[in-house]
């Protein structure tokens, strides 16, 4: 997931949001990484280009 915020803080409150909101958690070590943005500033954080790759830990894939 990319996404906009204004500081690290902002941004992993952000992910946690996000990830509630479409289903899944976040668990262990979370890394946030300052790069230039793709998208435009906006008022609020916000994420985009979300690819989610769902893990089963049941199987040996």
């Amino acid at each position: 997931m990319k996404g906009w915020a204004t500081d690290a803080d902002a941004a992993a409150d952000m992910r946690r949001f996000t990830s509630g909101r479409i289903g899944f958690e976040m668990a262990g070590r979370v890394e946030i990484h300052e790069t230039p943005p793709d998208q435009p500033p906006r008022e609020n954080p916000f994420g985009y280009d979300i690819s989610f790759v769902p893990y089963d830990g049941d199987t040996d894939e």
